[in-house]
């Protein structure tokens, strides 16, 4: 692992947010079905990877029109996150409490990106 000092984007709330995003997202579909590996599981991961990706990517421009474009991006995954995690609820494939959980840290998640986009 590198160090905080040389990427500065480990020291944002939402970039650490974001991580234990896409880390709890691959932790949940490791149950899911067999048949869903290469469809649901792989969207859902992408989609909460790109989070985090993309936050990485824009701070890497250093430019803040660049970070904002990225970071709105981020958003647009975070929607398309927001919406496979219900649907993966309703099919069953999440418990409610795991649904819960997962949801806490996408809420949280929202509110740091969207304030950081403001903020640029």
């Amino acid at each position: 692992m590198t160090g905080d000092t040389k990427y500065g984007y480990r020291r944002l709330r939402v970039w650490q947010a974001a991580d234990r995003l896409a880390h709890e997202v691959y932790r949940v579909t490791r149950g899911f079905p067999r048949e869903e590996q290469y469809g649901l599981v792989s969207q859902l991961r992408r989609a909460a990877v790109s989070v985090v990706t993309n936050l990485v990517e824009g701070q890497a421009r250093k430019g803040r029109r660049e970070l904002k474009q990225f970071t709105a991006i981020a958003l647009g995954s975070l929607a398309e996150v927001e919406y496979l995690l219900e649907f993966s609820c309703t099919e069953g494939y999440l418990s409610e409490q795991e649904y819960k959980q997962v949801e806490s840290i996408r809420q949280e998640v929202g509110r740091l990106l969207w304030s950081f986009y403001e903020a640029l």
